[in-house]
């Protein structure tokens, strides 16, 4: 499993193409008739002039796509809510955090200690290993 930071960044991509994918969607299904007051400074399309790529669904239908669209967003916002709350650190000072950080420094600073122990009692080991097997093969000879 990917760690929070990954799982956020990837919530946060996946939002992003949520956005997007809505508003092509919205953008490409919508009636031709404008909500808007004319603009005096953009030139209306001509009639029977209408963009190819639009395919207008019915009002029902369009309502209803755009409430799922939205509840999918909300969703994904609330998913990206509970990433970022369970990340670490937001509820703590800087103090505790660097607190902590030595905490934990000085743990891996005892284990690396330990972890020096065991390859030296491990290369002891295997001298006298080699000496035993060394001895074995000489009365052997």
């Amino acid at each position: 499993m990917p760690d929070r930071l990954t799982q956020l960044q990837d919530c946060l991509e996946q939002l992003a193409t949520q956005f997007y994918a809505s508003l092509r969607y919205l953008s490409s299904h919508h009636s031709s008739s404008s909500t808007l007051p004319p603009n005096p400074h953009v030139p209306p399309f001509p009639p029977g002039d209408t963009n190819p790529h639009q395919r207008p669904d019915t009002p029902t239908t369009f309502a209803g796509a755009q409430r799922e669209l939205a509840s999918d967003l909300v969703e994904k916002v609330k998913e990206i809510e509970g990433l970022t709350g369970m990340l670490p650190g937001l509820e703590k000072s800087e103090e505790s955090q660097v607190a902590r950080l030595r905490e934990l420094d000085e743990e891996l600073r005892m284990a690396e200690n330990e972890r020096k122990v065991a390859v030296s009692e491990r290369a002891a080991c295997l001298e006298r290993l080699e000496e035993v097997i060394g001895r074995v093969g000489r009365v052997k000879s």
